[in-house]
């Protein structure tokens, strides 16, 4: 305080009034029962000294606590004159005798110019910030905190990055999965449709060379009656053959290449030929007006082996067309000629 100009001294609350007309300085006052009265007023005189001393310690506790953590900004304002009148300074304890305060004060000389060389505002900041320039530990606080919210952001838009790499990536996989397995479905589709088509071109083939070495029976013809038919006119009751009506010496031609079997009369089927080809299979021309051919003779497809007509068992002219395999058993001759590329 020796710097500070002295205050005014302030008149002491311990007047000769007070104390009964004896004046007296502060250090001089000895009070007894006599001098003591029950007055709050005094009482409250005594308890604001006390609080006075409280206040200085508080002060200086205060003082310290900021300093430690930091967060003082006392180096950025202009000195304040603080002085007390002599009479209170001289009465007032030691500092290092006030509990809490010694142990921020210290007889050796040499750590005092340290403890004052560090500014208050730069308690706190760490040696890397401190080689940044950084001389306030706010600003110091202040930049961490924004450097910590900066890694938290960037760290939130690269996991929203990743993660809409991630779904773009799995779009991207799923849409090309899709396009392959339509690309697979239609070659799957292209494949069965070029199968079945060179399937049909290969039958038509091969029905057309077969037509070219079957032949109908006859070009001018009328269905009258189909395999399998149910009726009296047969004596079987069923229908064993084909049916196809023309004119009386409509020629007959051989369905395929093969062997004349026999050739002659044969009860209700009139005139009849037949016909065996090389598998086995036989062909009858029943209720012929003639016969061209003999037994054991060899035709081809296309040669005429006789003449419509209506002999036998009939009720107008037709041929009586039968195929039965080699076994005997008869056959649908209509499915048979279709077998061939024929239609009939």
């Amino acid at each position: 305080m020796a710097s500070n100009k002295p205050a005014p001294e302030a008149p002491s609350p311990f007047s000769a009034d007070t104390f009964g007309g004896a004046e007296r300085s502060v250090g001089e006052w000895n009070p007894t029962e006599e001098s003591i009265r029950p007055v709050r007023g005094r009482h409250r005189v005594a308890k604001q000294r006390g609080l006075a001393r409280s206040s200085t310690v508080l002060g200086v506790g205060v003082i310290a606590a900021v300093g430690a953590g930091g967060m003082a900004t006392a180096q950025d304002k202009a000195p304040v004159s603080i002085s007390l009148p002599d009479s209170i300074a001289d009465n007032l304890p030691d500092a290092k005798s006030l509990p809490g305060v010694g142990s921020f004060m210290s007889d050796d000389v040499e750590a005092a110019p340290v403890a004052a060389a560090a500014p208050l505002t730069s308690a706190g900041l760490t040696s890397a910030e401190a080689e940044q320039g950084a001389t306030d530990a706010g600003e110091a606080l202040r930049a961490r905190i924004l450097q910590q919210a900066e890694q938290q952001q960037a760290s939130a838009d690269a996991e929203a990055k990743a993660a809409a790499e991630k779904a773009a990536a799995e779009k991207a996989a799923a849409e090309a999965k899709k396009q392959q397995d339509e690309a697979e479905a239609k070659a799957a589709a292209e494949k069965k449709a070029a199968e079945e088509a060179a399937k049909k071109k290969a039958e038509a083939e091969r029905l057309a060379k077969l037509a070219a070495s079957y032949s109908l029976p006859t070009s001018s013809y009328t269905v009258t009656s189909t395999y399998g038919q149910s009726g009296a006119l047969w004596s079987s009751g069923q229908h064993t053959g084909l049916d196809l009506a023309g004119a009386t010496g409509t020629p007959l031609k051989a369905v395929h290449s093969g062997t004349i079997k026999s050739a002659g009369w044969s009860g209700s089927y009139g005139y009849r030929t037949v016909l065996e080809l090389e598998d086995g299979t036989e062909i009858w021309y029943a209720h012929q007006s003639s016969i061209d051919v003999s037994a054991g003779q060899k035709v081809t497809t296309g040669d005429t082996i006789g003449r419509m007509g209506a002999t036998g068992n009939v009720t107008g002219v037709h041929l009586h067309l039968e195929v039965r395999t080699a076994g005997g058993s008869a056959m649908d001759p209509m499915a048979w000629l279709n077998s061939k590329g024929l239609s009939v």
